[in-house]
């Protein structure tokens, strides 16, 4: 399925910490969008769905909804902090391309 690296996982973890409600998980899906047909999409959830697929990490649970499953098979995540800004970045080998702006990938 899905994973991330120790930095992603301790990035999303302060974030469900500074959180002021309760949080089930972390969605990672794939939507349609972007200028190679596909872009990642994350958010913090306060529920699971019923078909949700659950990676658990050392405390952190990502949540796949059944459409975004196969997209995800074998991607890793991983959270960059550098001179340039931070964020979460995607490394996907399933991927038969993506845009120059890195946001989006094709299959």
């Amino acid at each position: 399925m899905i994973h991330l690296t120790d930095n992603a996982v301790s990035a999303v973890k302060r974030f469900i910490d500074s959180a002021d409600k309760p949080i089930a998980g972390l969605r990672i899906k794939v939507e349609g969008g972007g200028c190679s047909g596909f872009q990642y999409g994350m958010r913090l959830e306060e529920n699971m769905a019923q078909d949700d697929e659950v990676v658990d990490f050392p405390g952190v649970k990502v949540l796949v909804d059944p459409n975004s499953a196969a997209l995800l098979m074998g991607v890793t995540v991983d959270f960059l902090d550098g001179l340039e800004g931070s964020g979460f970045k995607f490394e996907n080998p399933n991927a038969a391309g993506s845009c120059g702006c890195g946001k989006s990938f094709s299959c």
